[in-house]
């Protein structure tokens, strides 16, 4: 079918347009009123051949400008909204680590810190996961949960949180580097004692997982992971 292209012309819109005499119309946009803010102010000026009066800025301008245009930073509206954890992931759930030296292990999830973090442990008696912070992205969720019990609430991101180096003056930049690797604290180390003392018994509560917290995860030829059930 051919469609005319002076459809408009003697179309059903046009011959309305006509009768109704719209182009007789004109269409005034009113806009709304805007007050006008006072940039400069009246000043008295003495003297006699001054005026009398004198117009001054309210806001004076800068006496020197820039070479360059800087910069200004533009507004954001934005509001940091917490992380939201995955459905298939709770705390107590066995997870699979992706990534870091801890890779392929099987940790479960204590919580989620309010970094939106996942805070997990092995627990260290077990397969020696210690206590982490892991971004839920570098994880694969499983099936397998295990029911916590009540844990510290000194689990927190504070307690991840490391020293700031000392700054070096001129004559030390060039001296060797004597100082010892950071240790451990003792404080984290007795936490640590005291998760596992919570998690093994729970671990070993469940038939069988404490065997599969210890295996290691691992793909061989013809396996792949997006066609397995966790």
């Amino acid at each position: 079918a051919v469609v005319s292209t002076q459809s408009g012309h003697y179309g059903r819109g046009s011959a309305v347009y006509k009768k109704r005499a719209l182009y007789k119309r004109q269409k005034v946009q009113v806009k709304p009123a805007v007050e006008e803010k006072a940039t400069h102010k009246t000043k008295t000026v003495q003297g006699e051949k001054n005026g009398g009066t004198r117009e001054v800025p309210l806001q004076r301008q800068p006496r020197f400008y820039p070479t360059e245009d800087s910069k200004k930073p533009l507004n954001n509206r934005r509001k940091v909204k917490p992380t939201k954890l995955r459905s298939t992931i709770v705390p107590g759930s066995v997870v699979i680590m992706l990534a870091g030296s801890h890779r392929g292990k099987r940790a479960v999830v204590l919580k989620q810190l309010p970094s939106g973090l996942l805070l997990v442990t092995g627990p260290y008696k077990i397969n020696g996961v210690p206590l982490r912070r892991v971004d839920q992205a570098y994880v694969i969720a499983t099936s397998t949960s295990v029911e916590l019990p009540a844990l510290p609430d000194t689990l927190t991101d504070a307690l991840f949180k490391r020293k700031a180096k000392p700054t070096k003056n001129e004559k030390e930049m060039f001296v060797e580097n004597t100082a010892e690797e950071p240790k451990i604290s003792a404080e984290k180390i007795a936490l640590q004692k005291e998760v596992d003392a919570l998690v093994v018994p729970a671990v070993k509560s469940v038939d069988m997982l404490q065997s599969y917290l210890r295996s290691v995860f691992t793909l061989r030829k013809g396996q792949y992971p997006h066609e397995m059930k966790f």
